[in-house]
């Protein structure tokens, strides 16, 4: 019985959106490209170097090293998908974000590397 509420209990954990605003806390990178579209905000958190090898055209880059420090620079008013490279810096920034009171945040999965193999627009 314990194993079973134990279960339960992880299964609501990993699958709640955990992000606020109705917005689950990861989506995938179709989905992030039509959020993109309908007006979200795109936050890049990998370095400068990453950046400039290729990045959304829409992105706006704040290394996840700062972004505690430069939250008051992203828009309140709006939902927030935070990319990376792979997947897994965005969800610390994502987490970063809700910890500073950001209610309408997602991590892309698979990162910028999924957004350019999906052949969605990137420039150097």
């Amino acid at each position: 019985m314990v194993a079973v509420v134990a279960l339960v209990i992880y299964f609501l954990l990993t699958t709640s959106s955990g992000a606020g605003g109705g917005l689950p806390a990861n989506v995938s990178v179709d989905e992030a490209y039509a959020m993109v579209q309908d007006g979200a905000f795109m936050l890049d958190v990998r370095e400068l170097s990453e950046w400039n090898e290729f990045h959304a055209p829409v992105a706006t880059l704040i290394p996840l090293g700062e972004l505690a420090s430069r939250v008051n620079e992203l828009p309140r008013d709006r939902k927030i998908v935070v990319v990376c490279r792979s997947g897994n810096r965005s969800q610390q920034g994502r987490d970063i974000l809700l910890a500073a009171g950001f209610m309408q945040v997602t991590s892309m999965d698979g990162g910028m590397n999924a957004w350019q193999t999906s052949g969605y627009p990137i420039e150097p």
